[in-house]
């Protein structure tokens, strides 16, 4: 019997390297690697159209649609990508906001409401700065990859194409901007655009040392119709996510010797081990559990889900067991 051949579109990370060169080939899968870019474009392809066998796909979308009965895909507890989003809302200078309660009132840009980056984001300043959705006015910029039905108290108006988050808070016309990647108005140096937490890194690294909770952006899911008729899969392309894993972990502590081009690479390393306690990547239910929880917290809290998604439902059993369970 011939492997089973399985498109899978993601992101080509450090972390999922060897899955997309071929250096890690899942158990009995013929596996045709995808590295599509950005993830989004992933996300409207298999959320719209369901393109692939299996996918990155947004973690606020996908626990959206198990919310709301949606039971096309299934998912792993794998998390091919993850970042802390204080260092993700950007001010105007001259806006008036020094702290995270004067965006009360405030209008604020993103590019997605339920991107899973404004879930978190939404979240911490909600539960950390009591700053609820409603007390700010949000501008969306692109169209939505899902139907929203959000509590009325939320106010979102659409902007005209043609013109970035980016330069409409350059020129004021934003008080404040949320981005899940580097405004270029900042790396170029504008006066007028800056963090709301000039210091993110070390209040990103104290809320982790508090809460445990690590924003996970996207999972992997697969196809239902895939899953069903091959349920051993979910069990073969979680083994071999963790092993391309661990060759980017070995592949990471080689190079902070020197060959890598980021001077302080190995105090990064060091700093790392030191607030993670380990793997700040770790996969499966257990050790994420505080993020997880968080999220679906956070969606349901916010209008995204209709009601609250058990972290039990968003993983499939067979991928659970790879990582030890719950």
């Amino acid at each position: 019997m011939g492997k089973l051949a399985i498109t899978l579109a993601c992101g080509d990370y450090d972390r999922t390297h060897a899955l997309a060169d071929g250096s890690v080939e899942p158990e009995g899968v013929d596996l045709n690697y995808l590295p599509v870019s950005p993830p989004g474009e992933i996300f409207w392809r298999m959320l719209r159209h369901e393109e692939f066998d299996a996918s990155e796909l947004s973690l606020s979308n996908y626990t959206m649609g198990l919310a709301r009965g949606d039971t096309r895909f299934v998912a792993l507890p794998v998390f091919p990508y993850r970042t802390f989003r204080h260092s993700s809302i950007w001010i105007n200078t001259e806006a008036g906001i020094r702290e995270p309660r004067d965006l009360i009132g405030k209008r604020v840009g993103c590019p997605e409401y339920a991107m899973t980056a404004l879930l978190f984001i939404r979240g911490l300043l909600q539960h950390e700065y009591d700053v609820p959705p409603e007390a700010m006015r949000w501008f969306r910029a692109r169209t939505e990859r899902v139907e929203l039905n959000l509590p009325p108290g939320v106010h979102i108006q659409d902007l005209d194409g043609g013109q970035s988050l980016d330069s409409r808070l350059e020129r004021g016309e934003l008080d404040a901007a949320t981005s899940a990647s580097m405004l270029p108005g900042f790396l170029k140096g504008s006066p007028r655009i800056q963090r709301l937490f000039p210091n993110a890194r070390e209040v990103e690294a104290e809320y982790y040392r508090r809460t445990r909770i690590f924003p996970i952006m996207h999972i992997v899911a697969i196809r239902r119709a895939v899953y069903e008729r091959n349920r051993w899969l979910a069990r073969s392309l979680a083994k071999a996510f963790q092993a391309a894993k661990e060759r980017a972990d070995e592949s990471a502590r080689r190079h902070i010797s020197g060959t890598c081009s980021l001077p302080w690479a190995a105090l990064e390393y060091e700093h790392s081990q030191q607030v993670f306690g380990g793997d700040p990547y770790p996969y499966g239910v257990e050790p994420n559990l505080p993020t997880l929880e968080a999220a679906t917290l956070y969606s349901y809290e916010q209008g995204l889900s209709p009601r609250r998604v058990a972290v039990e439902e968003l993983f499939v059993p067979e991928a659970v067991d790879v990582f030890g369970g719950v």
